[in-house]
């Protein structure tokens, strides 16, 4: 029984430390690069300006989800029916080691099921 155990723990170790992988869990701005470009008056200068900063609220303007409100109801639905063999993080692409962990541990107690679905409704998963 002694044996089995260690077996289990040393299994799980492994898992741990060798398939876990780093992922941002924060969103990631794109920046956007103009050129300068040097005129001689001042009054060509602050046009410029305003043009550029008129061209960069237009580009970092989100546009309307469609897809990813269809992805985040899939996720959801997953999560409710099949949270037990972690469907949803399977789907959204979470390392497997992570995944079997998941499983093995039963959604850590329910409480990394409980943490998973808050940060899917709130688009941190």
């Amino acid at each position: 029984m002694k044996k089995i155990k260690l077996a289990l723990v040393a299994f799980v170790a492994t898992i741990i430390f060798t398939g876990n992988s780093v992922y941002a869990s924060f969103p990631v701005k794109n920046e956007v690069k103009t050129e300068q470009i040097s005129n001689s008056t001042s009054t060509q200068n602050a046009e410029l300006k305003s043009v550029e900063k008129s061209f960069v609220e237009k580009v970092s303007a989100k546009p309307a989800k469609t897809q990813g409100d269809n992805e985040k109801l899939i996720t959801i639905l997953l999560w409710w029916f099949l949270w037990p063999i972690a469907a949803h993080r399977w789907y959204k692409g979470k390392p497997a080691g992570m995944n079997i962990l998941f499983i093995i541990t039963f959604g850590g107690f329910g409480i990394w099921a409980l943490i998973d679905i808050i940060n899917i409704l709130t688009d941190k998963f």
